[in-house]
């Protein structure tokens, strides 16, 4: 052989051979990865894999992702009715193809296909493509392509995720929801062998009509699974007898604001939450019932979180009305995501932080009396005052005066500081944006922030105990709705030790209950929750949290449109609801306390500081570390009385020998004035002798109106309406402060020019003027109707 033909030959060969190696090349990128783009229903799952709810896909079409896995009984209908052989073939089965070829050839015309389940699965994923010989060939190279990228198990789940069921429903997993109402692993072998057929020729559904083409096609297959031996003669007959669907079910929505939310969190998925599916039922039944009631009231929405103390993972999750409504009242509104004003519902955190930091002890006294810091006046719930009362107690009757006075002392920067390492993300201005009103609502959260503080406290007492006194680095963080895998690191730092959240529990198990839990604290078994409410400004929103060492239970109430109510308030509204979640859940044991983290010492029983010098009565109790460091008690003091022990006296009247020293508790005298109303049992300092010095009130204040005559006209204005009348009063000393009070109702206090604009009702009232001494000047006044003005 000549080298040219030589040459020739090599160069074919070369260009053979580079043909062959771009064939292989493109044959081996065709396939595109991944093999499917099109749009899928968001789709939520509970904790063991139970439907909760879908969304349908962007293109209006039911189309799950992909299923995890294919039920026996439809793989093995679909695989008898498509492709006997598919574990067999390499992606085409050229015998299939060979009887398709003599059947279409004997009728003239395409009676079969011969294509595998692969050769299918490459048909859907190149939509649009004609049906010709050509695109025969290419969805065989592409199958063939297919088998070396899939396992055979991909390749079957693949094709039944994404093949046709009927109008607008793709894959199986949609398929079985839409026509039997349940999951593909529930379905008979009657439901297995319809939907195995449909969708080779999916226009033959129709729900609710009997289709004799798709009828007779589900018993030939039936028949061919018993003559196979895959089902008995029993099974087969029975299977022919169950109807083709009869309509069209709707997707579950049980838990439809997870729903909307994990739609825009991870749209197009699969999302497997830790949701209760059977506990997510119930507490929609809670809701539901509670709503009845409370939309009576023009109260329309509610919300319920129920988590996992301890993994800090959602079992329930209802942002709204369970039945969704008309929307109206904004029932799509997922509230568990809604800043809303806090009422009270954060005082525990303050009350916690001031245990740590010894600021204040369980039982210390804190002033319960008319206040006005820098023009702010806060006021009770129920407008009265208590004069002192113990911090515990302060937290557990939810007194906001006191309240206000610890935010103080303990500063709003810090507090603020705090709500942010609590992860209460709503609270978006600077501190000073909220001042103290911060403690009283001032600032907004929402349901998902605060379950997730609540629960911080919860898991900081668990691990105490779990992990021998240690706190993890995460422990304060938001919950989840998924299960995650948190860091095992131990904590360096952490916003609230263990002991101040035990002693924040203990406090909280004394808040009084709805009054269908009274008698609660006599019952041995009843099980134990630290829980608190909270109502924000204009009955706008009521709140309540409780918990114990497995379960948190947070609930919110109110109108999604911000709408007051009468009548909505944490403890009436929301409790109620709260509680009833709670008899759902298994009760389990208390949480153990730090004992290591506390210490034991003795306090003064009344005043709740530390043993003072004069303190006669001790009360031993545990206390955070910082807390020895606090004053001792400051309200015991030695009075000095006369031998009768009926009078005050000095040195100026009696001779010191003769004097009965004893120890006294006395408060701060308007303290005290409000105190001994409350509290009988309080004795207020004797008087002093009248042979010894005394300034009596009535030197010290004075009426300037009404003085000689007690009888005070209202003056009636231009419409016909009462005016008002200006009382005034004059004070020895320039500086000081005057509370007033019309029938033990207060008004306000006045300093500098003593004037207090009052509207009495018509008939008699009496007037009590008190200092910030404790002096007091009462004067009974009669109102009468005065002449219109003008």
């Amino acid at each position: 052989m000549s080298m040219r033909k030589l040459r020739v030959r090599i160069k074919w060969k070369v260009y053979v051979g580079a043909g062959l190696l771009a064939l292989m090349v493109f044959w081996w990128f065709s396939l595109p990865n991944p093999l499917f783009s099109d749009p899928c229903s968001t789709v939520i799952e509970s904790q063991n894999g139970a439907l909760l709810g879908a969304h349908i896909a962007d293109d209006g079409q039911w189309r799950f992702p992909e299923i995890r896995h294919v039920p026996d009984k439809y793989k093995t209908a679909v695989l008898t009715f498509e492709d006997e052989h598919f574990y067999q073939h390499p992606g085409i089965n050229p015998f299939a193809l060979g009887r398709a070829v003599i059947q279409d050839i004997r009728n003239g015309r395409i009676v079969s296909g011969g294509s595998t389940i692969t050769m299918q699965l490459i048909r859907l994923s190149r939509k649009g493509k004609p049906r010709n010989l050509w695109q025969k060939l290419v969805e065989m190279a592409l199958a063939v392509r297919a088998e070396v990228r899939y396992s055979k198990d991909e390749i079957l789940r693949l094709y039944v995720s994404h093949a046709p069921f009927g109008g607008n429903v793709v894959g199986l997993d949609a398929a079985a929801w839409r026509y039997y109402g349940r999951s593909p692993d529930q379905l008979s072998w009657s439901e297995a062998a319809t939907l195995a057929v449909l969708p080779n020729a999916p226009s033959l559904m129709y729900p609710g009509r009997q289709n004799r083409l798709l009828l007779a096609k589900r018993n030939r297959l039936l028949d061919r699974l018993q003559q196979q031996g895959k089902i008995d003669s029993m099974t087969c007959r029975l299977a022919k007898l169950e109807e083709l669907p009869q309509k069209i079910y709707a997707i579950p929505r049980i838990a439809p604001q997870l729903l909307n939310r994990v739609l825009k969190e991870h749209p197009g998925e699969r999302t497997k939450t830790t949701v209760e599916r059977n506990l997510q039922q119930h507490v929609n039944d809670v809701v539901r019932q509670h709503l009845v009631a409370l939309k009576a009231n023009g109260v329309f929405n509610a919300a319920a979180l129920v988590l996992n103390v301890e993994k800090g993972e959602v079992l329930a999750y209802v942002g709204n009305d369970p039945d969704r409504g008309n929307g109206e009242h904004g029932e799509d509104v997922d509230v568990v995501t809604a800043p809303r004003s806090s009422g009270s519902i954060l005082k525990p955190f303050l009350y916690a932080a001031m245990q740590d930091d010894g600021l204040i002890l369980p039982n210390t006294l804190i002033p319960d009396i008319p206040t006005n810091i820098g023009g702010f006046s806060p006021q009770n719930f129920d407008l009265k005052f208590e004069g002192a009362v113990p911090a515990s107690m302060a937290l557990s009757k939810s007194l906001n005066i006191p309240a206000v006075r610890m935010l103080r002392d303990f500063s709003v920067d810090r507090f603020y500081g705090l709500m942010k390492r609590l992860h209460f993300s709503t609270l978006n201005h600077p501190a000073n944006h909220y001042g103290l009103s911060l403690i009283l609502g001032g600032g907004e959260v929402d349901l998902w922030d605060l379950a997730g503080a609540y629960s911080s406290l919860g898991r900081i007492l668990i691990h105490y105990e779990t992990i021998d006194g240690k706190a993890l680095a995460n422990d304060f963080r938001e919950p989840s709705y998924q299960k995650k895998n948190y860091s095992k690191r131990e904590a360096k730092d952490i916003p609230i030790s263990a002991g101040a959240v035990w002693l924040t529990f203990k406090a909280l198990l004394k808040v009084h209950r709805p009054s269908e839990e009274a008698g609660w604290e006599s019952f041995a078994s009843s099980r134990k929750v630290a829980w608190k409410t909270g109502t924000s400004f204009g009955f706008r929103d009521g709140w309540a949290v409780g918990l114990d060492r497995n379960y948190l239970v947070a609930v919110w109430c109110g109108n999604a449109d911000g709408e007051g109510r009468p009548g909505l308030a944490g403890t009436t509204a929301a409790a109620p609801i709260m509680f009833d979640i709670f008899h759902l859940l298994p009760a389990g044991k208390w949480f153990t306390q730090p004992v290591d983290e506390m210490v034991r010492v003795p306090l003064c029983r009344e005043s709740g500081y530390r043993m003072g010098p004069y303190c006669t009565d001790a009360d031993t109790t545990w206390i955070m570390p910082k807390g020895l460091h606090t004053k001792a008690c400051p309200f015991h003091r030695l009075v000095h009385l006369d031998p009768t022990g009926k009078w005050q006296v000095t040195s100026q009247c009696v001779p010191v020998d003769k004097m009965i020293h004893k120890s006294w508790f006395v408060l701060p005298p308007v303290m005290e004035w409000y105190y001994k109303r409350r509290n009988p049992l309080y004795k207020p300092l004797p008087p002093f002798r009248p042979d010894c010095a005394e300034t009596p009130a009535s030197k010290v204040m004075e009426m300037i109106y009404p003085r000689e005559n007690n009888q005070v006209f209202v003056p009636i204005q231009l419409d016909g309406s009462p005016g008002k009348v200006i009382l005034e009063a004059a004070h020895s000393n320039p500086d000081a402060v005057i509370y007033w009070h019309l029938d033990d109702k207060y008004l306000g206090e006045t300093t500098g020019k003593h004037q207090m604009p009052v509207s009495p009702s018509v008939g008699k009232h009496v007037i009590t003027l008190i200092d910030d001494q404790g002096n007091e000047l009462q004067k009974t006044i009669v109102v009468v109707a005065g002449k219109k003005l003008g």
